[in-house]
C-alpha cells in the first residue's frame, strides 16, 4: 500500500470521540461484529496497527484509539494514569454500545490492560499482550535516572525538537520501528510528528504524558492476582521478554496464558506484520469462538 494512498484511506476512517475533558481520536473498522480494541504503545499512535486493522476486518469491529497525550487525541496538562486510560477505554467502548471486547495491547498500554484486566475482568473477552513493558513497579530509587532514561531511550527520542523534517525523518531511519522504512512505516512516522509553534519538529507525544506515565509505571504492578482471561503473550525474537525471569510473573499469574515467539523486534507489527497478523488472527479466532 502506497503512502499517499494509505493516509487518505486512514483519513476517512478516522473518528473522535468528545469526552469531559478532552477529545479521543481513534481509527475504525466496522465491517465485523466482534469488538476489538487494539491499544498502542508509549510514544506511538494508533496507525501503527493498520495492516493488523485491515487484516481482520471482515471479522471484527475494531477501534484503535490514539491515547490521550498521543497522536491526534488530546493533551491535557495531567492524567496520564492507568486509571485515566482505562477510564478513557471505558467511555470508548460505552459509545460503540461494547459491555466487553478482545483487547490487543503493546508494552506499556499491555501494562495498562493488565491493570484493567484485574480491576475489571469482565470487560476483556481475551488479551493479546504484545512484548509488555513495565509490568512490574519500577523501584522508586531509580527516579533519578529518569531524566538519563529519557535521553537514552531510543523510542523517546523523536520528542525533539528537530530544526527541520529531515532532521526528524533522517532520526526515525536510525530506530528499530521503522527498520525497512517501508511506505507503511514512513506513512507511520509521517502521521506521529508535527510542527510546533516555533517552526521546529517534533512528536505529537508530550511530555507531561511521558513523565507521569513513568511516575505511574514505577507506582502500580500490574500483575498482583491470578487473572483467568484467556490472554496470549507475543514474544518477538528481538524483544523486550527473553528470560525466564522476566516471562516469570505473567506465568504465575495469568491462569490462561498461550505464549508464541514471532520475528521481528519490540514493534513486531511493523517490521515482520505478516508473521504477527496471523498470530493474532488465529488466536482470537480461537476465543471468538470460545465465545459464542
Amino acid at each position: 500500500m502506497q503512502r499517499v494512498e494509505l493516509l487518505t484511506q486512514i483519513k476517512a476512517q478516522q473518528q473522535m470521540l468528545q469526552l469531559p475533558d478532552l477529545q479521543l481520536a481513534y481509527l475504525e473498522w466496522n465491517r465485523g461484529q466482534e469488538p476489538l480494541l487494539l491499544l498502542h504503545g508509549m510514544a506511538d499512535h494508533s496507525l501503527v496497527w493498520v495492516q493488523l486493522g485491515e487484516f481482520l476486518q471482515d471479522d471484527y469491529h475494531i477501534l484503535a484509539p490514539d491515547l490521550r497525550g498521543h497522536g491526534n487525541s488530546s493533551k491535557p496538562l495531567s492524567g496520564y494514569r492507568c486509571a485515566d486510560i482505562i477510564a478513557d477505554l471505558e467511555a470508548l467502548m460505552a459509545h460503540r454500545g461494547w459491555s466487553s471486547a478482545h483487547v490487543v495491547a503493546h508494552s506499556w498500554s499491555a501494562k495498562v490492560a493488565a491493570v484493567w484486566a484485574k480491576q475489571h475482568p469482565s470487560a476483556i473477552r481475551s488479551l493479546v499482550l504484545v512484548d509488555p513493558f513495565f509490568i512490574n513497579p519500577i523501584p522508586r530509587w531509580l527516579k533519578p535516572s529518569f531524566p538519563l532514561l529519557y535521553r537514552v531511550l531510543p523510542f523517546l527520542k523523536m520528542l525533539g525538537p528537530f530544526e527541520t523534517y529531515e532532521q526528524a525523518k533522517q532520526q526515525a531511519m536510525q530506530l528499530k520501528q521503522y527498520n525497512g522504512w517501508s511506505d507503511w512505516q514512513q506513512a507511520v512516522f509521517a502521521t506521529s510528528v508535527e510542527q510546533k509553534p516555533d517552526g521546529r519538529w517534533g512528536s505529537k507525544f508530550v511530555v507531561q504524558a511521558r513523565d507521569e506515565i513513568f511516575e505511574d509505571v514505577m507506582e502500580v504492578a500490574g500483575l498482583t492476582t491470578a487473572i483467568t482471561i484467556p490472554t496470549l503473550f507475543i514474544q518477538p525474537e528481538q524483544g523486550l521478554n527473553r528470560m525466564a525471569w522476566q516471562l516469570k510473573p505473567y506465568r504465575t499469574y495469568l491462569q490462561n496464558l498461550q505464549l508464541t515467539q514471532v520475528a521481528g523486534n519490540h514493534w513486531c507489527f511493523l517490521v515482520e506484520p505478516i508473521a504477527f497478523n496471523q498470530a493474532v488472527a488465529t488466536f482470537l479466532e480461537s476465543q471468538r469462538q470460545d465465545f459464542v
